[in-house]
């Protein structure tokens, strides 16, 4: 497999290429770094959240709308397909860098993440980037400037001239729809949690409503997070069959039923303090290869009926 930062450069080629069709727009730092603005003081869009999705996995998911319903109200829906679930959705996709420099917060999702290789999945997956240049999507209600810049270039072991930052606000469309791709994610890191290889993880498709996108980023990210743990499923095709499968969805958490809103705020705001059982679709099936085929988990349609204000 090729350096997933190298695919992923492909995609940000792409986004500076058609940055007023996409509504969002790329500068330089002093650092020569390049921030990419795909819905901060931009106002983004449902095309940019899917690049942005195809940036995250590194090229290696198919990322799409469609349309469906939630409690009769037609909505957007982000479907997600990948069979390389490994590498696109652990080593790539998840949210696991935590941005804390100079008074700037944000989440580091992408393939960045990949030449750092200090996280579990690496180990699990047995993989580790190297690539002279690194592509951090970063989910933030500002945008970064050169200490951040610098920061990631130091932990990714490249010049930060070669860092490149698309960053999002979850209170935007963009971030709406970025969100909404993550069900799949979310499965397989959930799956992978529970014991269970993710090498032998074959393919895997989610989808989740699109939020409606809210004043503040506190709502956004309650919005959202229900979005997945009421209303996002999950098709997965695996090698080998598990007694824990029926723990991978959203309700075998005992605070299941609780709005992400509320959870947060119970744990001030501290995402360490959430179980991470909650961070999981509402609905799986497992379609085990020559084996068994189950369900598990429910979506619930007036949970996030009514975290939307529908």
């Amino acid at each position: 497999m090729e350096s997933l930062n190298r695919m992923a450069l492909e995609l940000v080629d792409e986004a500076i290429d058609f940055a007023d069709e996409l509504n969002v727009a790329a500068y330089e730092l002093d650092s020569e770094a390049t921030v990419l603005d795909f819905g901060v003081e931009t106002s983004g869009g449902v095309e940019a959240g899917l690049l942005l999705a195809e940036l995250q996995t590194a090229g290696l998911a198919t990322v799409q709308t469609r349309m469906d319903e939630v409690g009769g109200a037609p909505l957007q829906h982000v479907e997600l397909t990948t069979d390389h679930p490994a590498l696109a959705l652990l080593c790539s996709q998840k949210a696991g860098w935590e941005l804390g420099v100079e008074g700037f917060e944000g989440l580091g999702s992408g393939p960045a993440r990949a030449l750092v290789a200090e996280e579990d999945e690496y180990r699990r997956v047995g993989y580790t980037d190297a690539f002279e240049f690194a592509v951090l999507a970063v989910e933030s209600d500002e945008l970064p400037g050169d200490p951040v810049a610098e920061h990631v270039a130091d932990l990714a072991g490249v010049q930060p001239g070669a860092v490149f930052l698309p960053t999002f606000s979850t209170a935007s469309v963009t971030g709406s729809v970025n969100v909404a791709s993550r069900a799949a994610e979310l499965a397989v890191f959930r799956l992978s949690e529970l014991g269970y290889d993710p090498l032998d993880v074959v393919s895997v498709s989610g989808s989740a409503p699109v939020a409606p996108v809210a004043a503040d980023d506190e709502t956004a990210i309650g919005r959202t997070n229900d979005a997945l743990a009421y209303g996002g499923q999950v098709h997965l095709t695996v090698r080998e069959e598990f007694d824990r499968f029926d723990e991978l969805p959203s309700t075998a958490a005992d605070e299941y039923g609780t709005p992400f809103e509320q959870l947060f705020d119970d744990a001030d705001w501290d995402f360490d303090e959430i179980p991470a059982s909650v961070f999981a679709p509402a609905q799986v099936t497992v379609d085990v290869v020559g084996g068994s085929t189950t369900v598990h988990g429910a979506t619930d349609e007036e949970m996030v009926a009514e975290s939307f204000g529908l």
